[in-house]
Protein backbone atom coordinates (compact mmCIF):
# COMPACT_ATOMS: atom_id res chain seq x y z
CA UNK A 1 0.00 0.00 0.00
CA UNK A 2 0.97 3.64 -0.35
CA UNK A 3 1.54 6.01 2.55
CA UNK A 4 3.06 9.41 3.23
CA UNK A 5 6.40 9.59 5.04
CA UNK A 6 8.59 12.48 6.09
CA UNK A 7 12.15 11.93 4.94
CA UNK A 8 13.64 15.22 6.16
CA UNK A 9 12.51 18.81 6.71
CA UNK A 10 10.51 19.97 3.67
CA UNK A 11 10.78 16.46 2.20
CA UNK A 12 7.40 14.68 2.13
CA UNK A 13 7.16 11.55 0.00
CA UNK A 14 4.75 8.82 -1.07
CA UNK A 15 6.18 5.37 -0.41
CA UNK A 16 5.16 1.77 -0.70
CA UNK A 17 4.89 0.33 2.82
CA UNK A 18 3.72 -3.05 4.13
CA UNK A 19 -0.03 -3.51 4.33
CA UNK A 20 -1.29 -3.26 7.93
CA UNK A 21 -2.34 -6.51 9.59
CA UNK A 22 -4.08 -7.56 12.79
CA UNK A 23 -1.34 -7.88 15.43
CA UNK A 24 -3.46 -7.97 18.58
CA UNK A 25 -6.99 -9.35 18.99
CA UNK A 26 -8.23 -5.83 19.85
CA UNK A 27 -6.99 -4.36 16.53
CA UNK A 28 -8.85 -3.45 13.39
CA UNK A 29 -7.47 -2.69 9.95
CA UNK A 30 -9.02 0.45 8.50
CA UNK A 31 -9.19 1.58 4.88
CA UNK A 32 -8.74 5.35 4.92
CA UNK A 33 -11.37 7.41 3.10
CA UNK A 34 -10.30 10.87 4.23
CA UNK A 35 -7.28 12.29 6.03
CA UNK A 36 -5.73 15.73 6.23
CA UNK A 37 -2.70 17.80 7.15
CA UNK A 38 -2.69 19.34 10.62
CA UNK A 39 -0.98 22.58 11.56
CA UNK A 40 1.07 20.59 14.07
CA UNK A 41 2.39 18.45 11.18
CA UNK A 42 4.10 21.58 9.92
CA UNK A 43 6.48 21.65 12.89
CA UNK A 44 7.93 18.35 11.68
CA UNK A 45 7.85 19.61 8.09
CA UNK A 46 9.84 22.70 9.10
CA UNK A 47 12.32 20.67 11.13
CA UNK A 48 11.16 22.09 14.46
CA UNK A 49 9.97 18.67 15.71
CA UNK A 50 12.35 15.74 15.31
CA UNK A 51 11.35 12.87 13.01
CA UNK A 52 13.25 9.85 11.80
CA UNK A 53 13.83 9.62 8.04
CA UNK A 54 10.97 7.64 6.55
CA UNK A 55 8.69 8.03 9.57
CA UNK A 56 4.95 7.86 8.88
CA UNK A 57 2.90 11.01 9.41
CA UNK A 58 -0.72 12.12 9.77
CA UNK A 59 -3.14 11.78 12.69
CA UNK A 60 -6.56 12.94 11.43
CA UNK A 61 -8.55 10.40 9.43
CA UNK A 62 -11.69 8.34 9.02
CA UNK A 63 -12.49 5.26 7.02
CA UNK A 64 -14.05 1.81 6.64
CA UNK A 65 -13.20 -1.18 8.84
CA UNK A 66 -11.80 -3.94 6.64
CA UNK A 67 -10.83 -6.52 9.25
CA UNK A 68 -11.39 -6.85 13.00
CA UNK A 69 -9.56 -8.87 15.65
CA UNK A 70 -11.53 -11.58 17.44
CA UNK A 71 -11.76 -9.55 20.68
CA UNK A 72 -13.24 -6.48 18.99
CA UNK A 73 -16.88 -6.24 20.05
CA UNK A 74 -18.17 -2.93 18.74
CA UNK A 75 -17.02 -2.94 15.12
CA UNK A 76 -17.18 -5.18 12.10
CA UNK A 77 -15.98 -5.05 8.50
CA UNK A 78 -17.90 -2.43 6.56
CA UNK A 79 -18.39 -0.03 9.46
CA UNK A 80 -17.68 3.65 8.77
CA UNK A 81 -15.71 5.15 11.68
CA UNK A 82 -13.91 8.32 12.71
CA UNK A 83 -10.53 8.01 14.41
CA UNK A 84 -9.37 10.40 17.17
CA UNK A 85 -5.79 11.64 16.79
CA UNK A 86 -4.70 9.46 19.72
CA UNK A 87 -5.73 5.87 20.33
CA UNK A 88 -6.80 4.81 23.84
CA UNK A 89 -7.86 1.58 25.51
CA UNK A 90 -11.18 2.86 26.86
CA UNK A 91 -10.81 0.95 30.13
CA UNK A 92 -8.21 2.76 32.25
CA UNK A 93 -8.93 5.32 34.97
CA UNK A 94 -8.00 8.21 32.67
CA UNK A 95 -10.33 7.01 29.91
CA UNK A 96 -13.12 6.64 32.47
CA UNK A 97 -12.53 10.27 33.48
CA UNK A 98 -12.61 11.45 29.87
CA UNK A 99 -8.89 12.22 29.71
CA UNK A 100 -8.21 9.74 26.94
CA UNK A 101 -5.00 11.52 25.91
CA UNK A 102 -3.39 10.33 29.17
CA UNK A 103 -4.24 6.65 28.61
CA UNK A 104 -1.09 4.66 29.55
CA UNK A 105 -1.63 2.31 26.61
CA UNK A 106 -2.50 5.09 24.20
CA UNK A 107 -0.39 6.66 21.51
CA UNK A 108 -0.28 9.11 18.63
CA UNK A 109 -0.60 8.16 14.99
CA UNK A 110 2.65 8.67 13.14
CA UNK A 111 4.80 8.08 16.22
CA UNK A 112 7.73 5.72 15.75
CA UNK A 113 6.43 2.20 15.18
CA UNK A 114 2.82 3.22 14.43
CA UNK A 115 0.97 3.83 11.21
CA UNK A 116 0.18 7.35 10.08
CA UNK A 117 -3.21 8.52 8.92
CA UNK A 118 -1.94 9.92 5.63
CA UNK A 119 -2.04 6.73 3.63
CA UNK A 120 -4.32 4.05 2.25
CA UNK A 121 -4.81 1.96 5.39
CA UNK A 122 -4.02 1.90 9.11
CA UNK A 123 -3.85 -0.67 11.92
CA UNK A 124 -5.90 0.67 14.83
CA UNK A 125 -5.02 -0.67 18.30
CA UNK A 126 -7.73 -0.87 20.99
CA UNK A 127 -10.48 -0.38 18.44
CA UNK A 128 -13.33 -0.56 20.95
CA UNK A 129 -11.80 2.21 23.06
CA UNK A 130 -10.70 4.38 20.16
CA UNK A 131 -13.11 4.36 17.26
CA UNK A 132 -16.52 6.00 16.96
CA UNK A 133 -19.05 4.55 14.52
CA UNK A 134 -20.67 6.84 11.95
CA UNK A 135 -23.85 6.35 9.93
CA UNK A 136 -23.04 4.28 6.86
CA UNK A 137 -24.96 6.70 4.62
CA UNK A 138 -22.38 9.40 5.37
CA UNK A 139 -19.87 7.53 3.20
CA UNK A 140 -21.68 8.75 0.07
CA UNK A 141 -22.15 12.36 1.22
CA UNK A 142 -18.94 14.17 0.33
CA UNK A 143 -19.60 17.36 2.33
CA UNK A 144 -20.78 15.49 5.42
CA UNK A 145 -17.85 13.09 5.27
CA UNK A 146 -15.47 16.06 5.20
CA UNK A 147 -17.27 17.69 8.13
CA UNK A 148 -17.07 14.44 10.10
CA UNK A 149 -13.32 14.29 9.50
CA UNK A 150 -12.97 17.41 11.66
CA UNK A 151 -14.11 15.31 14.64
CA UNK A 152 -10.78 13.50 14.55
CA UNK A 153 -8.96 16.59 15.84
CA UNK A 154 -9.67 20.23 15.03
CA UNK A 155 -13.34 20.41 16.01
CA UNK A 156 -12.78 18.66 19.34
CA UNK A 157 -9.63 20.67 19.95
CA UNK A 158 -11.45 23.95 19.39
CA UNK A 159 -14.19 22.70 21.72
CA UNK A 160 -11.58 21.77 24.35
CA UNK A 161 -10.22 25.31 24.24
CA UNK A 162 -13.69 26.78 24.63
CA UNK A 163 -14.43 24.49 27.58
CA UNK A 164 -11.07 25.35 29.16
CA UNK A 165 -11.79 29.04 28.73
CA UNK A 166 -15.12 28.60 30.47
CA UNK A 167 -17.28 29.81 27.59
CA UNK A 168 -20.87 30.19 28.76
CA UNK A 169 -24.05 31.83 27.51
CA UNK A 170 -23.57 35.55 27.05
CA UNK A 171 -19.82 35.60 27.62
CA UNK A 172 -17.37 37.61 25.54
CA UNK A 173 -14.75 35.42 23.88
CA UNK A 174 -11.52 36.35 22.10
CA UNK A 175 -9.90 33.80 19.80
CA UNK A 176 -6.15 34.10 19.21
CA UNK A 177 -5.24 32.27 16.00
CA UNK A 178 -6.94 32.08 12.60
CA UNK A 179 -5.93 28.52 11.72
CA UNK A 180 -8.36 25.61 11.55
CA UNK A 181 -8.29 25.08 15.33
CA UNK A 182 -8.91 28.74 16.05
CA UNK A 183 -11.81 28.79 13.59
CA UNK A 184 -13.27 25.68 15.21
CA UNK A 185 -12.81 27.49 18.52
CA UNK A 186 -15.03 30.25 17.16
CA UNK A 187 -17.62 27.62 16.18
CA UNK A 188 -17.38 25.98 19.60
CA UNK A 189 -17.82 29.30 21.40
CA UNK A 190 -20.91 30.05 19.33
CA UNK A 191 -22.30 26.59 20.05
CA UNK A 192 -21.78 27.11 23.79
CA UNK A 193 -23.75 30.36 23.72
CA UNK A 194 -21.11 33.11 23.67
CA UNK A 195 -22.65 36.54 23.28
CA UNK A 196 -19.70 38.15 21.54
CA UNK A 197 -16.81 36.48 19.74
CA UNK A 198 -13.75 38.49 18.72
CA UNK A 199 -11.53 36.72 16.17
CA UNK A 200 -7.92 37.89 15.99
CA UNK A 201 -6.54 37.30 12.50
CA UNK A 202 -5.07 39.12 9.52
CA UNK A 203 -6.11 36.94 6.59
CA UNK A 204 -9.48 37.93 5.18
CA UNK A 205 -10.23 34.49 3.72
CA UNK A 206 -9.89 33.03 7.21
CA UNK A 207 -11.67 35.79 9.07
CA UNK A 208 -14.52 35.49 6.57
CA UNK A 209 -14.89 31.87 7.71
CA UNK A 210 -14.68 33.05 11.32
CA UNK A 211 -17.64 35.34 10.72
CA UNK A 212 -19.54 32.48 9.12
CA UNK A 213 -18.79 30.35 12.18
CA UNK A 214 -20.07 33.01 14.57
CA UNK A 215 -17.47 35.73 15.07
CA UNK A 216 -19.09 39.09 15.74
CA UNK A 217 -15.87 41.14 15.47
CA UNK A 218 -12.50 40.78 13.76
CA UNK A 219 -9.24 42.32 14.98
CA UNK A 220 -6.55 42.35 12.31
CA UNK A 221 -3.90 44.16 14.36
CA UNK A 222 -1.04 42.39 16.14
CA UNK A 223 0.94 43.02 19.31
CA UNK A 224 0.04 46.04 21.39
CA UNK A 225 -2.34 47.27 18.71
CA UNK A 226 -4.35 44.06 18.99
CA UNK A 227 -4.56 44.42 22.76
CA UNK A 228 -5.78 47.99 22.41
CA UNK A 229 -8.38 46.97 19.81
CA UNK A 230 -9.82 44.21 21.99
CA UNK A 231 -9.88 46.52 25.02
CA UNK A 232 -11.71 49.14 22.99
CA UNK A 233 -14.32 46.57 21.95
CA UNK A 234 -14.84 45.50 25.57
CA UNK A 235 -15.08 48.86 27.35
CA UNK A 236 -11.47 48.54 28.46
CA UNK A 237 -12.05 45.31 30.36
CA UNK A 238 -10.99 42.51 28.00
CA UNK A 239 -12.71 39.21 27.22
CA UNK A 240 -14.18 36.87 29.81
CA UNK A 241 -12.78 33.90 27.90
CA UNK A 242 -9.79 33.60 25.56
CA UNK A 243 -9.01 30.72 23.22
CA UNK A 244 -5.28 30.42 22.46
CA UNK A 245 -4.85 28.28 19.34
CA UNK A 246 -1.31 29.00 18.15
CA UNK A 247 1.24 27.91 20.74
CA UNK A 248 3.89 30.62 20.44
CA UNK A 249 5.21 32.95 23.11
CA UNK A 250 3.66 35.91 21.32
CA UNK A 251 0.23 34.28 21.07
CA UNK A 252 0.22 33.48 24.78
CA UNK A 253 1.26 37.02 25.63
CA UNK A 254 -1.61 38.25 23.47
CA UNK A 255 -4.02 35.91 25.24
CA UNK A 256 -2.96 37.19 28.65
CA UNK A 257 -3.17 40.76 27.40
CA UNK A 258 -6.75 40.51 26.12
CA UNK A 259 -8.33 38.48 28.95
CA UNK A 260 -10.19 40.46 31.59
CA UNK A 261 -9.39 40.20 35.29
CA UNK A 262 -10.97 37.03 36.66
CA UNK A 263 -11.18 35.53 33.19
CA UNK A 264 -9.81 32.29 31.78
CA UNK A 265 -7.59 31.20 28.90
CA UNK A 266 -8.16 27.87 27.17
CA UNK A 267 -4.91 26.94 25.45
CA UNK A 268 -4.61 24.23 22.80
CA UNK A 269 -1.88 25.58 20.52
CA UNK A 270 0.96 23.04 20.46
CA UNK A 271 3.83 24.86 22.24
CA UNK A 272 6.78 25.75 20.05
CA UNK A 273 9.38 28.48 19.96
CA UNK A 274 11.20 30.08 22.87
CA UNK A 275 9.75 30.81 26.27
CA UNK A 276 6.20 30.39 27.48
CA UNK A 277 4.78 33.89 27.33
CA UNK A 278 3.49 33.45 30.88
CA UNK A 279 3.66 36.42 33.20
CA UNK A 280 2.81 34.58 36.41
CA UNK A 281 2.88 37.72 38.52
CA UNK A 282 0.30 39.38 36.28
CA UNK A 283 -1.81 36.22 36.14
CA UNK A 284 -1.73 35.96 39.93
CA UNK A 285 -2.55 39.62 40.50
CA UNK A 286 -5.40 39.54 37.97
CA UNK A 287 -6.88 36.15 38.97
CA UNK A 288 -6.45 34.71 35.49
CA UNK A 289 -7.13 31.00 35.05
CA UNK A 290 -5.21 28.88 32.52
CA UNK A 291 -6.65 25.53 31.40
CA UNK A 292 -6.12 23.35 28.37
CA UNK A 293 -3.55 21.08 26.79
CA UNK A 294 -3.88 18.09 24.50
CA UNK A 295 -7.57 17.77 23.66
CA UNK A 296 -9.19 14.43 24.62
CA UNK A 297 -11.24 14.47 21.44
CA UNK A 298 -12.44 10.86 21.88
CA UNK A 299 -14.39 12.02 24.93
CA UNK A 300 -15.96 14.92 23.01
CA UNK A 301 -17.04 13.11 19.84
CA UNK A 302 -20.31 11.69 21.25
CA UNK A 303 -21.36 15.21 22.24
CA UNK A 304 -20.36 16.89 18.99
CA UNK A 305 -21.33 14.18 16.50
CA UNK A 306 -25.13 14.75 16.53
CA UNK A 307 -24.67 18.45 15.78
CA UNK A 308 -22.45 17.65 12.81
CA UNK A 309 -24.85 15.02 11.49
CA UNK A 310 -27.89 17.30 11.63
CA UNK A 311 -26.03 20.33 10.27
CA UNK A 312 -26.23 22.44 13.42
CA UNK A 313 -22.48 22.93 12.98
CA UNK A 314 -20.50 22.44 9.79
CA UNK A 315 -16.71 22.61 10.09
CA UNK A 316 -16.11 21.51 6.48
CA UNK A 317 -15.17 25.04 5.25
CA UNK A 318 -11.82 24.79 7.09
CA UNK A 319 -10.73 22.35 4.37
CA UNK A 320 -9.92 24.63 1.43
CA UNK A 321 -7.57 22.47 -0.65
CA UNK A 322 -8.05 18.84 -1.68
CA UNK A 323 -5.25 16.59 -2.93
CA UNK A 324 -4.57 12.93 -3.60
CA UNK A 325 -1.60 11.11 -2.09
CA UNK A 326 0.58 12.21 -5.00
CA UNK A 327 -0.23 15.85 -4.19
CA UNK A 328 0.40 15.75 -0.44
CA UNK A 329 3.87 17.31 -0.71
CA UNK A 330 2.33 20.26 -2.54
CA UNK A 331 -0.35 20.41 0.16
CA UNK A 332 2.26 20.72 2.89
CA UNK A 333 4.00 23.46 0.94
CA UNK A 334 0.71 25.34 0.51
CA UNK A 335 -0.06 25.19 4.23
CA UNK A 336 3.50 26.18 5.13
CA UNK A 337 3.21 29.22 2.86
CA UNK A 338 -0.29 29.97 4.21
CA UNK A 339 -1.87 29.75 0.77
CA UNK A 340 -4.04 26.92 2.12
CA UNK A 341 -5.82 26.79 5.47
CA UNK A 342 -6.17 23.02 5.83
CA UNK A 343 -5.47 20.33 3.25
CA UNK A 344 -7.91 17.45 2.74
CA UNK A 345 -6.41 14.20 1.44
CA UNK A 346 -8.40 11.65 -0.56
CA UNK A 347 -6.19 8.55 -0.91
Amino acid sequence: MRAIVIQAPHDIRVREVPDPTIQQPTDVVLRVLRSCVCGSDLWAYRGESARRPGQRIGHEFLGIVEEAGHEVNGFAPGDLVVVPFRWSDGTCAYCAEGLTTSCPQGGFWGSVGSDGGQGEAVRVPFADGTLVKLPSAAATDDRLLTALLALSDVLGTGHHAAVGAGVRPGSTVAVVGDGAVGLCGVMAAKRLGAGRIIALGRHSARTDIARTFGATDVVAERGDAALAAVRELTRGEGAHCVIEAVGTEQSMRTAIGVVRDGGAIGYVGVPHGSGTGLDLDAMFDRNITLRGGVAPVRAYIPELLPDVLDGTIDPSPVFDLTVGLDGVADGYKAMDERTALKVLIKP
